[in-house]
């Protein structure tokens, strides 16, 4: 595998979300990222989970004003999150937290998108939400929730895998909720253009 030097101008682009940046980022540190769990942990959906975890937590940290100061250490920053949700995995299972087959699933704190079509009203709500959000959060929402296409036809239209097609459903989903939120508490702004 050949290392990748990061930069200002990579860090910068991942900010900002550009697609190839982003896509290179995921897939370079995931084939690191699945090496260092798969030799620590079992369950292949742990470590996809906590692999899963790694990125939300980092491209969350980009965000954050002051959050990566040194885009030369990147990488060790990335190792460093994975470390502390793999601590954290320990310590959930080391507190009795059940991993059998048959144990209940957890709840979901997201919000659960197809609940929301209940009422006509409610329709409403969630259409005027989905405006708000950019052109390609609304349009994955769509097709994956209202159009209910396979996720396989959603990677190929997006042009993703997979893998990353989580990490953008998972940030669509939390761009609706932070939206729904607050038109919750002081009605709907305007719509993005």
């Amino acid at each position: 595998m050949e290392f990748f030097s990061f930069d200002e101008a990579y860090l910068k682009r991942l900010r900002e979300r550009d697609f190839p940046t982003e896509q290179h980022f995921v897939a370079y540190f995931r084939k690191l990222l699945l090496i260092k769990l798969r030799s620590r942990l079992r369950s292949s959906q742990a470590v996809d989970d906590i692999a899963q975890e790694t990125f939300l937590r980092v491209f969350k940290a980009m965000q954050v004003e002051g959050g990566i100061r040194q885009p030369e250490r990147l990488g060790a920053f990335v190792n460093s999150v994975c470390n502390n949700v793999l601590q954290e995995f320990y310590r959930s299972v080391d507190h009795g937290a059940s991993l059998d087959d048959d144990a209940p699933e957890p709840v979901d704190k997201l919000i659960d998108l197809e609940g929301f079509l209940v009422t006509k009203q409610t329709r409403e709500q969630v259409r005027k939400v989905l405006a708000l959000l950019g052109d390609k959060d609304r349009q994955l929402l769509r097709s994956i929730f209202l159009e209910e296409k396979e996720k396989d036809d959603v990677c190929r239209e997006f042009g993703v895998d997979r893998d990353y097609l989580r990490v953008l459903l998972h940030r669509a989903k939390q761009s609706f909720r932070a939206y729904y939120e607050r038109s919750q508490a002081d009605g709907l702004p305007q719509a993005k253009q």
